[in-house]
């Protein structure tokens, strides 16, 4: 089987829902790594990429309930719910003047009580601190809530998000798409489709994105190769339409079952990380990175990962 897949990759034919079930559950995990790490090397030589990140949580209120999470409290005054003014906000970077970060990284909560305005002036005073930061700020979850809750289309919500200093999409809340998993640990937030339905207009805009995918809690490896072949296929669809911004990096994010409504789960083994990394390499090959985030991999497995397919850490 691995012979057949290989023939395919050296051919540059695409693999198959089927071939990446067969990566899953093949048994040579370090076979399945090597053929990630020919495929990164192949796209980017021995070159590594990141950056100087600040990752900032203005506000962990939040309206949805996913049975994953382990930071967000539904209502304001709840113990250990906190929303930031906008100036405890910007003090972050202020206070790295001497030791400036290159991108900040906004994720929050769905916060039902703050105005549109709150995130506008967030992004500007940000801008205003240091005008060259890249603000990559508000998941393809949040977009779909703002426009939402303030009653505007997504690409409107974007066009002032952009005017007031936004740069590109992080990944997050992706999870996994399917709706047999997506319904019982994200039931209240945004679909698939209205996930990717931002990306697809962030592109269209010339925003870029990235994607991340959520494993190892009650999804199969079925579940896995389907939300990889969809970002491979809204990656298709951006590529084949001319759009000028596209999916930047893929990000699997390993499951943590600590403080949540999975917590008794078991976390997934570093096997399962650097599996997933590389599968996701080999069949995503119309995205240029994968994103060892080790931040939930740990830095020792997320350095192993860059011989596992990851470029970018």
């Amino acid at each position: 089987m691995l012979d057949a897949i290989r023939l395919k990759l050296a051919n540059g034919e695409r693999l198959s829902y089927d071939d990446g079930l067969a990566l899953f559950h093949h048994p040579d995990l370090l076979a399945v790594g090597q053929l990630a790490n020919e495929v990164r090397e192949k796209l980017h030589g021995d070159r590594t990429y990141f950056n100087r990140n600040m990752r900032i949580e203005v506000t962990n209120v939040c309206m949805a309930s996913c049975l994953f999470c382990s930071f967000a409290k539904l209502e304001e005054h709840m113990p250990g719910a906190h929303t930031m003014s906008l100036e405890e906000a910007w003090k972050n970077l202020e206070d790295r003047k001497d030791d400036p970060p290159t991108e900040v990284h906004i994720v929050n909560g769905l916060h039902p009580g703050l105005p549109f305005s709150y995130y506008e002036e967030l992004l500007k005073g940000f801008k205003r601190i240091d005008p060259k930061i890249h603000m990559k700020c508000f998941t393809g979850v949040e977009i779909h809530f703002f426009a939402q809750h303030y009653k505007m289309t997504v690409r409107e919500v974007l066009e002032k998000l952009v005017a007031a200093g936004l740069d590109s999409l992080p990944g997050g809340g992706a999870e996994i798409f399917h709706p047999e998993v997506r319904t019982r640990i994200a039931h209240d937030k945004a679909t698939a489709d209205e996930y990717l339905e931002v990306h697809r207009i962030a592109h269209e805009m010339g925003i870029r994105t990235n994607i991340t995918m959520l494993y190892g809690h009650i999804e199969t490896f079925a579940h896995r190769v389907d939300h990889i072949l969809r970002v491979r296929d809204l990656q298709d669809e951006s590529i084949k339409a001319g759009k000028p911004a596209r999916l930047q990096a893929f990000i699997p994010l390993a499951f943590h079952p600590d403080g949540n409504g999975m917590k008794n789960l078991p976390a997934p083994t570093a096997v399962d990380d650097l599996r997933t990394i590389a599968v996701s390499r080999l069949m995503l090959d119309n995205v240029d990175h994968i994103k060892a985030y080790w931040v939930s991999l740990t830095p020792d497995v997320a350095q192993i990962a860059l011989r596992f397919g990851a470029d970018d850490i």
